[in-house]
């Protein structure tokens, strides 16, 4: 089967960022699962990480960026340039998976945390749309802004040209919750990612 694999550079005045991945690295396919990620902000590196172990992606991100003055530009600028890591990591998906056929599209996944219960359902479709619901109440987890989560799945997804639904269902810790989310998110790539074994446009109108 063709590798579903891609790298992603870009380098501007504000952030300069590398993204490899591979997107078949499930125990049994036989690729070693690598993660590496280095973005400068703590917590946004571990949710990452999170992303690609449960989602059985490999994943080398490293992005620097002008944290000295916030940590928009590395986390998170949806609407304007330049590459984001949320953005690159989209990008490079969207590039590894190719055209979307002999797999089965769409993907639903609850994770739990201790308290905290999230769900994330992706359709992988070509119209990208994001709706998340964190309900993540402090201003910072770790050292990244709460109000960058809601953008972080945004950029992803605009990136990536997929459909995103992403909801923290219960939870009274925001690290809890944010990282339920990112848990949640990473187990429905993993399904709707995976190969059917045939070669069909998962679509009605044939053509995604």
């Amino acid at each position: 089967m063709q590798a579903r694999t891609a790298v992603v550079e870009r380098n501007t005045n504000e952030t300069q960022i590398r993204c490899a991945i591979n997107l078949d690295c499930q125990p049994g396919t036989g690729n070693k699962q690598e993660i590496s990620v280095s973005t400068g902000i703590g917590f946004l590196d571990h949710m990452f990480h999170a992303l690609a172990k449960h989602s059985g992606m490999s994943l080398q991100l490293t992005c620097k960026g002008d944290l000295h003055i916030d940590d928009h530009h590395s986390a998170d600028k949806p609407l304007y340039p330049p590459f984001d890591s949320a953005i690159a990591l989209g990008t490079a998906f969207k590039q590894a998976l190719g055209e979307v056929r002999g797999i089965r599209r769409y993907g639903t996944g609850f994770a739990p945390l201790d308290e905290a219960l999230s769900r994330a359902v992706i359709d992988i479709c070509s119209r990208p749309y994001c709706v998340t619901d964190l309900k993540l109440k402090r201003e910072k987890v770790g050292d990244l802004s709460t109000e960058m989560f809601p953008h972080i799945f945004y950029s992803f997804a605009i990136a990536s040209g997929v459909t995103l639904h992403v909801d923290v269902l219960r939870g009274e810790n925001d690290h809890h919750k944010a990282e339920s989310a990112f848990k949640a998110l990473a187990l429905a790539i993993r399904q709707a990612i995976e190969r059917t074994g045939g070669d069909d446009v998962p679509s009605t109108k044939g053509v995604l």
